[in-house]
């Protein structure tokens, strides 16, 4: 399935500080989730499958250091540990394939840039206007979405403003033409830039003026 997506910018406001809060607890849970990766390995020599470093969030959630990640949607931290879980796939593969793919590493919370929601944590209310965990934002909606949004990814850029970044489905149909068993030939040449094999006018190379 081909995804396209749609970039908006949201407005500055100071309620805003909540989803760069999102930002940086969702940086708190990668690093996190980096060290329980390096942990595991060096212990068993083997990677952290993500069935199992999912189930291991769940549980720290419930206890008192790390329950402030309630706030967060489960989902949102779903697709870290998916992000992860990819980016080793990635590195192990291409060890075996003899390529150079580095494995995921820490990040600094200064460099840490986006999270994504699912279906959850978001409803769009109006336009220009979204409802993100509990909270109304608005941005700036120059175009119409087209699709179903099946992701929505709030990111801060260097400057410090938000943007959100809806992910749909494309439903675009490649048109093909039928085929007819024919073939043709082309020969390139300097008075007749492109001479067709099948007796169609020769295609003549542009003239300096």
């Amino acid at each position: 399935m081909a995804y396209k997506v749609f970039k908006y910018k949201l407005y500055r406001a100071k309620r805003n500080k909540h989803l760069v809060r999102q930002i940086e607890l969702s940086a708190w849970v990668y690093n996190h989730c980096i060290a329980l990766h390096k942990r595991y390995y060096r212990l068993y020599k083997k990677t952290l499958g993500r069935v199992r470093l999912n189930a291991q969030l769940a549980k720290l959630k419930k206890t008192k250091r790390f329950q402030v990640w309630q706030s967060l949607d489960a989902q949102s931290i779903q697709q870290i540990s998916h992000r992860i879980d990819k980016g080793y796939k990635l590195f192990f593969n291409g060890l075996k394939s003899g390529g150079k793919v580095s494995p995921p590493s820490f990040k600094a919370h200064s460099k840490y840039r986006s999270f994504t929601l699912c279906v959850n944590g978001w409803k769009l209310t109006g336009a220009g206007c979204i409802r993100i965990m509990g909270r109304e934002y608005k941005f700036y909606q120059s175009r119409p979405i087209e699709g179903v949004i099946k992701t929505v990814t709030i990111k801060r850029d260097n400057l410090g403003d938000l943007w959100l970044f809806f992910a749909v489905e494309d439903t675009f149909q490649v048109k093909t033409m039928p085929a007819t068993g024919k073939s043709a030939g082309f020969d390139f040449g300097l008075k007749e830039f492109l001479t067709p094999s099948d007796n169609r006018p020769a295609i003549l190379a542009p003239q300096p003026r």
